[in-house]
């Protein structure tokens, strides 16, 4: 999920304006299909008027990401020239384990498990479309944010 002051596509964003490298998961091909809060709170909404809701939805968003092109579509709205460069998952979960002993744990082993796996919606499954709602794609999100480095950190 993507949202005011989220924890995954506000501290993109932050990191690519700060990192002159960014360190991509892997190869940064993981599949992603964020979706934007006020959707998701919206499809709670009507789930829970509907007389007799689906026992489970998926709620992606409208359109899937490579990991990388996620990030390269933040750099490029944000006006950073990050350079990309893949880490291979077995550092990041070295890392990860060192970083779970700082305070705050800036990183785990569980995000990086994570980001192994394709996070995508089933087809399969009920979703924004059986609720009758258009997600909103994180283009249009930072488009209405603007570039500015305030307005980034509160995508």
């Amino acid at each position: 999920m993507f949202g005011p002051d989220d924890a995954f596509l506000t501290s993109l964003a932050n990191l690519v304006q700060k990192l002159p490298a960014f360190p991509l998961f892997g190869a940064g091909e993981t599949a992603l299909q964020p979706s934007y809060v006020e959707d998701v709170a919206e499809a709670v909404v009507r789930i829970l008027d509907a007389p007799s809701p689906e026992p489970i939805y998926e709620l992606g968003g409208p359109r899937i990401y490579r990991y990388r092109q996620l990030v390269q579509i933040l750099a490029k709205q944000l006006g950073t020239g990050s350079a990309l460069i893949p880490i291979p998952f077995w550092a990041w979960k070295i890392g990860a384990l060192v970083a779970e002993g700082l305070p705050g744990a800036p990183l785990t082993r569980n995000q990086v498990e994570l980001m192994q796996i394709d996070n995508v919606a089933s087809l399969e499954l009920p979703g924004f479309a059986d609720l009758g709602i258009a997600p909103t794609g994180i283009q249009a999100v930072l488009r209405a944010q603007g570039t500015s480095t305030t307005r980034s950190r509160n995508l």
